[in-house]
């Protein structure tokens, strides 16, 4: 599984982190990052969940 994130769409309201914090982190500087671009697959449910809840659909999710 890969997961991209487009930052141009991306406004870092921090509900893929709260979803999947083990990929995904806000930080203090109110900026996204991928913590990972290959999580693991038990990890498939959380990010999906992510992608799902993302109101920009700034999260992709292959593989």
């Amino acid at each position: 599984m890969r997961v991209e994130v487009d930052y141009d769409r991306c406004e870092s309201n921090a509900l893929c982190m709260a979803a999947a914090p083990e990929v995904f982190e806000v930080r203090d500087d109110d900026f996204l990052y991928l913590l990972t671009e290959e999580p693991g697959e038990e990890l498939r449910e959380k990010v999906l969940r992510a992608q799902r809840t993302c109101p920009k659909q700034a999260v992709t999710v292959t593989g």
